[in-house]
């Protein structure tokens, strides 16, 4: 059976985000789970009683923050995620923190409460998780890992950008704070070499063209960069991103907003920019 997102229907929109139930030797897992604003909606959309285990791509809170709630819940679940986010799940205080001023006055209602998971209760991946291949892939996120089913199903979390299926274009979602492009290369290479039959993407749905799709990445992502490279300004940099999606018919311009906000992706590429220019004169 093909495999399908799970639409949460995030602040009441279609296609935003998705996660997806892959069958395992292990039993159901669900890959990534969203944030606990989505929570009613996921318990409404999969058995949640039949679910064994929890693959977190990263600990965003697009992606992971209503694992804590879902644990509470399910005291059984076994949640798999990077050794380096593992900790700021059972200790979330950092992250709400971040995300806080990330956020400001609209966290509490776009993504809710951030409980912590037991520590008993995760699974720090190596190179394997429940019958799938693990494999770091930084450059979104440090703490960023992909999982390849063996059927070729790559789940690639925000690891190869946001894509509203069915259509073409595909933005390089770039949150602070540790986006890096070097390791994000390293990434493209590691999952050319896997050569993956399917892409299965949080945000949002199953792109089969996965050639196409990571030299679309690739070019967006340094198409990106260098325009804060350049000089651009947060408001002619937003500007310059939705005339792409225009440009390209995928109508919307909303979705790609909501899924990775534009704003984002240019405070993420400037302070990386930044940080290297500091290197680089030190």
């Amino acid at each position: 059976m093909p495999i399908e997102p799970v639409d949460l229907l995030f602040q009441g929109n279609e296609h935003v985000i998705g996660v997806y139930v892959v069958e395992t030797p292990e039993g159901p897992a669900l890959f990534d789970c969203g944030p606990a604003t989505c929570f009613e909606r996921l318990r409404e959309a999969v058995d949640l009683q039949e679910i064994r285990h929890l693959l977190l791509s990263h600990i965003h809170l697009d992606h992971a923050g209503a694992a804590g709630t879902l644990v509470r819940q399910h005291p059984g679940l076994r949640v798999h995620v990077s050794p380096i986010g593992a900790p700021h799940l059972a200790g979330p205080e950092r992250l709400e923190r971040s995300a806080r001023r990330l956020w400001g006055d609209a966290f509490d209602e776009i993504w809710g409460p951030l409980e912590p998971v037991p520590a008993e209760n995760v699974e720090p991946v190596g190179e394997s998780a429940v019958g799938l291949d693990v494999f770091p892939t930084p450059g979104h996120a440090a703490h960023h890992v992909s999982y390849l089913a063996g059927d070729g199903t790559l789940h690639a979390g925000d690891a190869l950008g946001v894509r509203i299926q069915p259509g073409r274009y595909v933005f390089p979602a770039a949150p602070p704070p540790d986006v890096d492009l070097e390791a994000w290369e390293r990434t493209f290479r590691e999952i050319e070499r896997r050569r993956p039959a399917r892409l299965a993407l949080t945000h949002f749905g199953v792109a089969e063209d996965t050639e196409e799709h990571l030299a679309r990445m690739r070019e967006e992502l340094a198409r990106a960069a260098e325009r804060v490279r350049s000089g651009m300004s947060r408001e002619e940099f937003m500007a310059a991103t939705r005339a792409d999606v225009l440009a390209s018919d995928e109508g919307d311009v909303g979705y790609y907003e909501r899924a990775g906000p534009v704003w984002q992706t240019y405070v993420g590429l400037k302070r990386y920019l930044q940080k290297r220019a500091e290197v680089a004169t030190a």
